[in-house]
């Protein structure tokens, strides 16, 4: 395996372990480790485990110098791979070591280890020790595909979005994340002693979204969780609407059921005033799109003032200018405006979907075999769940419309309108300025070097 000169030392001295959990990534496998063997920080050893493979991903794993872990009878996926490894692993490091989770598909630049595991061992800041330093993820490049680019657009202006809150991760993703082996180990206790919701091992096994569910773990036990600029990765997008569709599906619903798992807390907070707001979102479209008709079939015209267009005008440049580090492809997709609200509505029947399905106590389907091969008595239950999901979402788009209809015949249906417009146009003023007013009531995720660095 190519390696360059190890130019850099970890300032604790300890050892970087790099488990990646892989399953049937032979064509994708030896990019992700020549990013490893590229780091300014070489890692001490690379595991790979392979977890029910059925190609190569194994022999192409160990002709690039991993060692390789392949799973037997393993039954729950990513999160059980990674457990049965961790099991073995952590009462064999100390504490001064870190973990490297990375997934097969992704790669990291070459400063990614050495800017990770300099934040783990900073001083904490506040007494607030570092748990795990996450990368920021964007597509891998070239971009390709209408949907790869409205995703990539997406993902710089998350980018952008940590950088404004100084690096607090609200998620410590899969595809490449640097954990202390203590916050693991203390993870792995905690959950053995039931001060966690549920699961033995470090990751849940139960959780739809191990990565938010751990990133949850960690801030319930005190520790801080960070994305610095510096720690990029790039990942594979999914090509096509129905891969797209299932995977946030599966990122929605896995929030959700790990936001009900944890309760209200100081820690999770946050994460359910984004719930509140996100699902207040999806309810305005419908309810200005009946605004309007109503307008329209009572008063015969609607007008559209100066100001509203100024308004109009403002938030679709700063969609733009937020998405200005994808390049030209990214602002002119962004200027184009219909684009950019079909992929929001795309989202919209996402979220719509997943809150559905959580309520309904819908049993997770995705990932499974073809309806083909699946047996008759799956088909049919399929059949139900699918039938009862259109009836949820047409019962829940009526209740929006009936509300809207009633703020419309009480004249406070356009006041509504324009409070959640401005809030809206507020927030966009408060992202394109890079501030973070609220950042003193939420805790800042980085450490005081980086942040007096930063300055």
């Amino acid at each position: 395996m190519f390696r360059y000169v190890d130019t850099v030392t970890r300032r604790s001295g300890g050892k970087i372990i790099v488990v990646m959990p892989a399953h049937n990534e032979a064509e994708l496998i030896r990019t992700a480790l020549e990013s490893l063997s590229a780091q300014t920080l070489l890692a001490d050893e690379v595991i790979v485990v392979a977890d029910r493979c059925l190609d190569d991903t194994a022999a192409a794993a160990r002709a690039s110098g991993a060692t390789v872990i392949e799973t037997v009878d393993n039954q729950y996926a990513k999160a059980g791979a990674l457990n049965a490894v961790l099991d073995d692993l952590l009462p064999r490091l100390t504490g001064d070591d870190a973990v490297l989770m990375m997934d097969a598909d992704s790669s990291i630049p070459p400063e990614f280890l050495a800017e990770a595991s300099e934040r783990l061992d900073e001083p904490f800041r506040g007494d607030v020790p570092v748990g795990g330093v996450g990368g920021i993820f964007l597509g891998t490049r070239p971009i390709e595909g209408f949907i790869g680019h409205l995703q990539n657009n997406e993902y710089v202006r998350y980018a952008r979005e940590i950088g404004r809150l100084e690096g607090r991760a609200a998620v410590l993703t899969g595809t490449a994340t640097l954990f202390s082996v203590l916050a693991l180990r203390e993870v792995k206790l905690a959950r053995a002693k039931g001060e966690l919701p549920a699961g033995k091992g470090v990751y849940d096994v139960g959780a739809l979204t191990e990565d938010n569910e751990l990133t949850l773990a960690l801030k319930q036990l005190g520790y801080s969780c960070v994305s610095p600029k510096a720690c990029t990765v790039r990942t594979q997008l999914p090509d096509t609407a129905a891969r797209l569709f299932y995977q946030r599906l599966r990122w929605q619903r896995g929030a959700i059921e790990n936001l009900l798992a944890y309760g209200i807390t100081r820690h999770t907070l946050p994460y359910v005033v984004r719930q509140v707001m996100k699902y207040l979102v999806v309810m305005f479209f419908p309810f200005y799109l009946t605004a309007v008709v109503f307008t329209l079939l009572t008063a015969g015209s609607i007008g559209f003032p100066l100001f509203w267009t100024a308004v109009t005008v403002f938030i679709e440049f700063e969609r733009a200018w937020t998405a200005r580090k994808g390049g030209w492809r990214s602002i002119a997709l962004s200027a184009l405006v219909i684009p950019e609200i079909a992929f929001d509505l795309f989202l919209h029947s996402v979220y719509l979907r997943a809150a559905i399905d959580t309520a309904a106590h819908a049993r997770e389907s995705w990932g499974r075999p073809r309806l083909s091969s699946v047996s008759g008595s799956e088909r049919r239950r399929r059949a139900v769940v699918g039938a009862l999901t259109v009836l949820y979402m047409i019962v829940a788009l009526g209740v929006v419309i009936a509300l809207a209809v009633a703020c419309s015949v009480l004249g406070v249906a356009w006041t509504v309108i324009s409070v959640l417009v401005l809030a809206g146009t507020a927030h966009a003023a408060i992202r394109l300025s890079g501030r973070d007013p609220l950042g003193f009531a939420l805790g800042s995720g980085e450490t005081l070097l980086n942040v007096s660095r930063a300055k």
